[in-house]
């Protein structure tokens, strides 16, 4: 099962990196499927490890998606790594092996730490709806500005209908992005 995380990383000067990454969840190992020309990948290769950080802040996922934006954050126990202040859970996690295509890394990883903060409550339809938005807004080159607005539309109605504070300023967040993004291919 993949399981939507904010998945985060240190390069070797010990700055951390943050971005929303779906992990193949297991209890004693995952898998991290990241593509190569990231940042997240280039720091699991050479650092070998990282913490899978599970939350219910859909606000954060969004400006991880589409910013380099560093989040509250304190150090892992069992890593060199750091885990989200926000998270509800997480997991410390080992690299063991590298493989995958030229494009996606596949990432096998070890658990060798975990911890909770709080109950993880589940997600609505407006917190998935963000969710989606917010993958959506990371391919704006592959889609036509059709099919972008129609579906952006579809998400922005499930998150007003269902959605609280929260999702209602992450879709804010992710719609001002797209803006930006159509505009700057205008000039």
């Amino acid at each position: 099962m993949i399981v939507e995380t904010i998945f985060s990383t240190l390069d070797s000067e010990g700055r951390p990196n943050f971005a929303p990454m779906g992990v193949v969840w297991g209890e004693e190992a995952m898998t991290v499927r990241p593509f190569r020309d990231t940042t997240t990948y280039r720091n699991l290769v050479e650092m070998r490890c990282g913490v899978t950080n599970v939350t219910d802040n859909v606000l954060s996922y969004a400006r991880t998606a589409l910013s380099d934006r560093q989040l509250p954050h304190f150090p892992a126990s069992h890593i060199r790594g750091v885990v989200l202040e926000e998270a509800c859970l997480w997991r410390e996690l080992e690299v063991v092996d590298v493989n995958g295509d030229e494009q996606r890394a596949r990432i096998q990883c070890r658990v060798v730490g975990e911890g909770r903060l709080r109950d993880f409550l589940g997600f609505n339809r407006g917190k998935n709806a963000v969710i989606e938005a917010a993958i959506l807004a990371t391919r704006l080159h592959v889609h036509s500005p059709a099919h972008i607005h129609s579906a952006i539309e579809s998400c922005d109605d499930l998150v007003r209908r269902t959605g609280g504070k929260q999702e209602r300023k992450a879709m804010q967040y992710i719609q001002d992005y797209i803006a930006r993004w159509f505009r700057a291919r205008e000039d």
